[in-house]
């Protein structure tokens, strides 16, 4: 279950004792890790690169702001 530079097989996981559910959960959360499902929707659609950078922008506004709010709860 891990994600080596020289292996080819890209993510995996091994089953053990034909516990598919479990390494389902597993596969599930490494792919989260790994950020491929948001890759795969940001993808899903060309974008042009200014409404890229827009979005990118608003989100790091929004970050800037959640923080003042968590610092101005701490004075």
């Amino acid at each position: 279950m891990s994600r080596d530079k020289s292996d080819k097989r890209g993510l995996y996981v091994e089953v053990r004792n034909n516990d598919v559910s479990r390494a389902l959960r597993k596969l599930k959360k490494l792919v989260t890790q790994e950020g491929v499902i948001k890759e795969i929707r940001a993808k899903e659609y060309y974008e042009k690169p200014s409404l890229k950078r827009k979005k990118q922008k608003a989100a790091a506004r929004k970050r800037w702001l959640k923080q003042l709010e968590k610092n101005k709860d701490n004075w």
